[in-house]
């Protein structure tokens, strides 16, 4: 049962989760099976995080025949709600994180005091900013080799970007791909030495230089791009079954970037295998952290770290 918005001012709340993805809602069930009734706060718009925008996952264990992204957070919430979450669907508009007591205002209008604050407000993969990127995700768009690779078996697909990142992915696919297209706006990488050459080395994959993605062609999948050349504005099309973009991760920090540590990646910075970060009472897990893995089982790994640490944290006051 939902308390009033009164009660729930009234009370000063032992944990205060922010973010409900894969590690907000594993640091919820750590913290509910405490017994600390944690507070989930689970945005009015994207509860559930990107998981909820994929189509199967068949790489979370426990589940042999797969299940579709929404499912596995639907059973994430209630498991988390079995053993005594509240969760709240609305937006941490504003924090005060910096005295014992953590201050969190709401778009709804409530402000919640706190004793520990989890952050868990993940991180967004960077969009092309196409027309029909997001009705195509999970029909042919991907952000997420490791997730969706499989799906691609003897399969024409291309990676654009030219960081480390789109050279891990598009040496990966080639485990499954016929063939593997890497679409760059420039004509040299960012990537590491190293990864550019493992790149170049490997017969499956093509570089198209000085590219860009002007358009996504196919319906009810994806079945060509539009390339626009970046220095002579010549168009072509190119005939694809797969686009993997990595183009970079936003981790979500607007909150609080001014009071935790950040990295230079834009990463809130945590202490070594914990979850601690440079505040004492404020915790951050998934892949707020993570600029490496960012998968749905390290994300909820770091979750349980979280709790933990805040159920130690409050143990020692």
């Amino acid at each position: 049962m939902f308390e009033s918005a009164t009660q729930r001012k009234s009370k000063m709340r032992e944990v205060v989760i922010i973010g409900s993805g894969p590690a907000g809602y594993t640091a919820a069930i750590y913290a509910a099976r405490a017994q600390l009734n944690p507070l989930m706060i689970a945005s009015s718009v994207e509860p559930g995080g990107e998981l909820m925008k994929t189509t199967e996952v068949e790489n979370y264990p426990g589940f042999p025949e797969g299940l579709m992204g929404p499912d596995l957070m639907a059973n994430f919430q209630a498991q988390a709600e079995r053993f005594g979450t509240e969760i709240m669907f609305d937006d941490v508009i504003e924090v005060d994180l910096t005295g014992d007591v953590k201050i969190l205002k709401t778009g709804g209008g409530e402000t919640i005091e706190a004793k520990t604050v989890i952050i868990s407000t993940g991180a967004a993969y960077r969009e092309l900013g196409l027309p029909r990127e997001k009705e195509l995700s999970g029909h042919g768009v991907s952000w997420c080799a490791t997730c969706d690779g499989f799906f691609f078996r003897d399969k024409t697909i291309a990676v654009v970007g030219g960081g480390d990142s789109a050279m891990e992915e598009a040496n990966f696919l080639t485990k499954f791909a016929s063939k593997v297209y890497v679409i760059h706006r420039r004509d040299s990488l960012k990537a590491s030495k190293i990864m550019q050459q493992r790149s170049f080395d490997n017969e499956k994959i093509e570089f198209i230089w000085n590219s860009a993605i002007t358009e996504l062609r196919g319906s009810p999948k994806l079945e060509a791009i539009e390339l626009e050349d970046t220095q002579t504005g010549q168009k072509r099309e190119l005939k694809l079954e797969g686009l993997f973009i990595a183009i970079g991760n936003d981790p979500r920090v607007d909150l609080v970037e001014n009071q935790v540590e950040i990295s230079a990646e834009r990463f809130i910075k945590v202490d070594g295998r914990t979850s601690k970060t440079t505040l004492p009472g404020v915790f951050a897990a998934g892949d707020v952290i993570d600029p490496t893995y960012r998968q749905a089982i390290t994300a909820a790994g770091s979750g349980c770290v979280a709790a933990l640490d805040a159920e130690h944290y409050l143990s020692s006051k």
